[in-house]
């Protein structure tokens, strides 16, 4: 799911090339997956979609409200999908959710002791793993990572004889496609700013 031109929120065009890149890899695959950008990318939409499908790939603006982590939530194109909907669904399958946005893994230093993040409330939700971001991600940057990501995946169910993909190799994935990042922009305090943040947690 992308939303490059979410009402109310800056413009984040890379979210349509990350999903390009995403699609171009797990198609190759003869992956089922379903597509929803813009306008089409609605709260209902994604809400009755999660339920169908294993997998979420969330490329957007979000949220984090440290006040009232049920009410921190991710901008869709008619408003705001927020957390307590999401663990009010009956989500039987679900394995991993990439939240492809800014600071969903971002903890609070008044509440040190507890989580409160976006990222802790999919495991809540039922995920199994969930990538996500300890701060703001770069918009040119993130298609790489996702595509690198997914990529690996592939490569590695073909290579096991698998046309699935396995959440359980989720944190291998992103190691891979952090190292690839790293290797294109290097090790200059911008560049570590850019691919540090991205975080899995769960399985």
């Amino acid at each position: 799911m992308s939303q490059p031109n979410t009402p109310g929120q800056r413009p984040i065009p890379g979210t349509t090339r990350e999903i390009d890149a995403v699609c171009a890899k797990i198609s190759t695959d003869n992956c089922e997956f379903l597509r929803l950008d813009g306008a089409e990318a609605t709260v209902s939409r994604v809400k009755q979609e999660m339920e169908a499908y294993r997998w979420v790939h969330l490329a957007c603006h979000a949220i984090q409200n440290t006040h009232e982590p049920l009410r921190s939530g991710f901008f869709l194109d008619d408003g705001r999908l927020e957390l307590s909907e999401i663990m009010t669904r009956n989500i039987p399958r679900c394995e991993l959710a990439f939240l492809s946005a800014c600071q969903t893994s971002t903890g609070d230093e008044k509440l040190s002791e507890e989580v409160v993040h976006l990222a802790a409330g999919m495991l809540a939700a039922g995920y199994q793993g969930v990538v996500a971001t300890m701060w703001s991600i770069k918009d040119r940057h993130a298609p790489d990572v996702a595509g690198s990501f997914y990529e690996y995946l592939v490569e590695k169910g073909k290579n096991e004889g698998s046309a699935r993909l396995e959440s359980a190799k989720a944190a291998y994935a992103l190691h891979h496609a952090s190292q690839c990042l790293r290797k294109k922009i290097g090790d200059s305090e911008g560049g570590l700013l850019t691919w540090v943040p991205y975080v899995h947690f769960g399985l």
